[in-house]
């Protein structure tokens, strides 16, 4: 079942997270985190400027707004919809990038490195605590960066 947290200019601009609270602590009050994997969608109403060419990982006060997010709940990565662009979404909110038409999302490579590597090493704790297997979610987390994991960094850590 898709979860959506809608969230609007208001929130964004007093960096209100109520709206993401509200729903992922209900999540974790009721044990429902595991059951919840991929589902979590963010509607984002902050109208632009008509003629803004901008993305809206590009306005600074959504990044922000996201950064405070990724703060409270570093391992959100493993609630977003992947498969509904929500992790590309989440990483262009984190990570320096730049917008070609012909090419996409183009990610300042080794901020996306480091990026990944830290997510990386987070959720497989947090994982390992929830009792949730790991490797196979994660290499999948990689590839959708772009990234191919090779099993003996799992060896690492």
């Amino acid at each position: 079942m898709r979860i959506t947290i809608a969230i609007n200019t208001e929130h964004i601009n007093s960096l209100n997270l109520s709206p993401a609270v509200s729903v992922i602590e209900k999540l974790v009050q009721e044990g429902e985190i595991a059951s919840q994997e991929q589902q979590l969608c963010f509607e984002i109403n902050y109208p632009l400027e008509q003629g803004d060419p901008r993305e809206l990982s590009e306005v600074p006060e959504i990044r922000l707004w996201f950064i405070r997010l990724d703060t409270r709940y570093p391992w959100l990565p493993f609630l977003l919809d992947w498969k509904a662009g929500e992790l590309v979404r989440y990483t262009a909110m984190l990570v320096p990038h730049q917008f070609s038409r012909r090419e996409g999302i183009q990610y300042n490579p080794e901020a996306l490195e480091i990026f990944l590597m830290h997510k990386l090493f987070l959720l497989t704790d947090w994982l390992r605590q929830q009792g949730i297997p790991s490797k196979a979610r994660l290499q999948s987390m990689a590839q959708l960066l772009g990234y191919e994991l090779d099993d003996t960094l799992f060896e690492l850590f």
